[in-house]
């Protein structure tokens, strides 16, 4: 791919990271860059590793895909499991891949797990075990997550504080760290075996007085994937048969809410969900989301901002790209 004459040379092949909340035109600033310099984009997200679950991911469009390379989407049976361990191994294969064919890798993406996994290294964290995951999820039918995040707290204080009483995924996966490791998860992640990388990291967030513009962004966001055939494509994944909300796939947000909505409309007899309800329960999951994304980015010191509310966003994303220092 020829560069633009105002380009100039392409700085550097060192990987890139472009991070924010959901919602923020991190895809729209990705493809934009890729018009002007040669990368292949690494996607850092949860959910677009999943086959068949499209309009609630907001999942680059066919064209969008045909465009750019596009990695670690569609990678994966909704079935199925993806770590952050999993992430980083795959990331660090295919960066020298995308390297040797003269592109700059360029990871995009909302899962802050990921990239913190990516900077800070990983630790020797035990494998899942899913005869204790299915003790723990009987336990919470039982007691409540809540009462299991009490638990938590009594073998790993500080990774309770951390934690919502109803994080069940989470909760779920510090537990079985300290049963199976016999020491406390934050104790494990102060040992870390890998070390981090150093590649930069542009941050396409609201500022703090952006909120109510957030706030309709996701809103809006939410009520286009309605549109879209949201419902239909939960519908289609229910009448799978393999598939319950205790899995990572059906625990992201949209897929959650329309699923339990769909099941309160079967209990009435409806073939059809509340979905002014959906709209809400899915706009303000969306909302608690983008909110955890952006604590989780004002921790990463080193980032580099560009306010996502301000007209020229996207232009602004481009220009701190091409003028970031050599390595």
């Amino acid at each position: 791919m020829a560069l633009p004459g105002t380009v100039g040379a392409l700085l550097s092949l060192r990987p890139l990271c472009l991070a924010g909340p959901t919602g923020c035109g991190k895809t729209a600033a990705a493809l934009a860059l890729a018009r002007r310099q040669p990368v292949e984009i690494i996607s850092v997200d949860s959910a677009l590793v999943y086959q068949g679950m499209d309009i609630g991911t907001a999942k680059p469009s066919a064209a969008e895909l045909a465009e750019v390379p596009h990695h670690l989407i569609n990678i994966l049976p909704p079935t199925d499991s993806y770590s952050a361990a999993q992430f980083v191994r795959d990331t660090m294969a295919l960066v020298p891949h995308i390297q040797a064919r003269g592109a700059r890798p360029l990871l995009v993406g909302g899962t802050m797990l990921y990239f913190k996994a990516l900077f800070d290294g990983l630790s020797a964290l035990p494998l899942a075990d899913p005869a204790l995951r299915s003790e723990l999820d009987a336990r919470a039918s039982r007691e409540g997550w809540p009462a299991l995040h009490a638990w938590l707290a009594t073998l790993d204080p500080e990774t309770a504080a951390r934690l919502a009483p109803m994080d069940s995924q989470r909760i779920q996966r510090a537990l079985e760290v300290c049963l199976l490791a016999g020491e406390p998860m934050s104790a494990l992640y102060q040992r870390q075996r890998s070390e981090g990388v150093d590649w930069p990291l542009v941050s396409l967030e609201p500022s703090d007085a952006a909120r109510a513009w957030l706030h309709q962004r996701l809103g809006e966001r939410f009520a286009q994937m309605l549109q879209a055939g949201l419902v239909d494509e939960v519908r289609h994944l229910r009448a799978r048969g393999d598939l319950t909300l205790d899995l990572p796939s059906m625990r992201c947000v949209g897929y959650r809410q329309a699923w339990e909505l769909l099941d309160e409309a079967a209990a009435l007899g409806r073939s059809e969900p509340d979905l002014a309800a959906l709209q809400e329960r899915g706009t303000a999951a969306t909302r608690q989301l983008a909110k955890r994304q952006i604590t989780w980015l004002r921790s990463m010191p080193t980032r580099r901002v560009v306010a996502a509310e301000h007209p020229e966003a996207q232009a602004q994303v481009i220009a701190l790209i091409e003028n970031l220092p050599e390595p």
